[in-house]
């Protein structure tokens, strides 16, 4: 698990939060569903990271 990687999967949750929220304030139900697959997709990612992390050592 790189420094790299962990960054690009917390900046893509973060992402996915700040859009949610968005679409949540706009009533954009089509930002809410992008944001929420984001958020969800980079806390997947992260998990896995941990996962993979795990087993190395």
């Amino acid at each position: 698990m790189s420094v790299g990687q962990t960054i690009k999967h917390k900046t893509q949750a973060l992402k996915g939060l700040v859009t949610e929220r968005v679409g949540r304030t706009t009533r954009n139900r089509r930002l809410q569903r992008q944001g929420r697959t984001d958020r969800v997709s980079g806390n997947l990612k992260q998990a896995g990271d941990k996962v993979k992390g795990a087993f190395r050592h």
